[in-house]
């Protein structure tokens, strides 16, 4: 199953008085380049996501959060005996000068208190690690079956333009081929006409030099070598279509010969009609490399 590049998943959870979010975001790359974003210090974690990520991906820059919170109605509450001393003492030194001034003040109940900043704090219960850390790769492995599950679908309709990119270029090479045969009888009168001003200028030439000469007149407005190649490469190309696996970096490799073909055709073209052909395979390659680099 051919994969694209291009992903998205998330997949939330909860549990041992935590909540999370994960988040996956694909998109193309040469290699497997995944960026992480987690809290520290889950023993585990980081390697587990690493190691899913390398069994079913190969290629593709991959960004991977993952949003942890406490529960509240899990939290317990603390009371920091530091900053409630730090209060009591503040509050003594108050009385202390209200009472040097003449002044009485009313007493503070243990609820006002309590209810000052950071005398009382809310915290999660502590949870172990190791569960922790299977809780949140568990649902990873949901998030990250959702996400291949995307690339697929994304590789299934990418097939299909591919396909038809494809279907285009052999309709053109098609065109060239009938382009040549129709010119012919003109390229064979033009040949007939080099071959009569090389051998009215032979005069104490070797003609061995002139056959080699007519031999490259011949040669640089042949372009059946470059059709030929590029009927191979349409080959080629289906047979990456039909491939399971990574075939992105092939099929990329392959694109630029199908360019290089073309480009060559269109320098051997010598009429209108074969250099507008050349033109439009060109445009077509173009845009067919542009989607292959999407190609896992």
């Amino acid at each position: 199953m051919r994969q694209s590049m291009t992903g998205f998943a998330s997949r939330s959870g909860q549990g041992l008085g935590r909540s999370w979010v994960w988040e996956l975001r694909g998109v193309n790359g040469k290699g497997l380049d995944l960026r992480l974003r987690m809290p520290d210090g889950i023993d585990g974690l980081e390697a587990g996501v690493r190691a899913r990520c390398a069994a079913l991906l190969k290629r593709g820059n991959l960004q991977i959060s993952l949003k942890l919170a406490a529960d509240e109605g899990d939290a317990g509450v603390r009371l920091d005996e530091a900053q409630l001393a730090a209060v009591l003492a503040a509050m003594h030194r108050i009385e202390a000068d209200a009472m040097a001034e003449g002044l009485s003040l009313a007493p503070s109940t243990a609820a006002e208190i309590v209810g000052l900043r950071g005398v009382l704090t809310t915290e999660a219960p502590e949870a172990e690690p190791v569960a922790l850390a299977a809780a949140l790769l568990a649902d990873f492995d949901g998030a990250l079956t959702d996400f291949v599950a995307m690339r697929r679908a994304e590789g299934d309709a990418l097939t299909v333009v591919l396909e038809g990119q494809l279907a285009e270029i052999t309709t053109l090479v098609d065109d060239a081929t009938k382009a040549v045969a129709d010119r012919q009888p003109q390229q064979a009168e033009r040949l007939r006409e080099q071959l009569a001003r090389v051998i009215g200028n032979a005069d104490g030439v070797d003609p061995a030099r002139i056959a080699q000469e007519l031999a490259v007149i011949a040669v640089k407005s042949d372009i059946t070598e470059e059709i030929d190649r590029l009927r191979a490469h349409i080959v080629a190309a289906r047979d990456l279509l039909a491939a399971e696996g990574a075939v992105g970096r092939k099929f990329d490799f392959l694109m630029q010969e199908f360019n290089r073909e073309a480009n060559t055709l269109c320098s051997k073209s010598g009429d209108a009609r074969l250099t507008q052909t050349g033109l439009a395979l060109k445009t077509v390659i173009d845009q067919m490399r542009e989607q292959v680099q999407n190609v896992e």
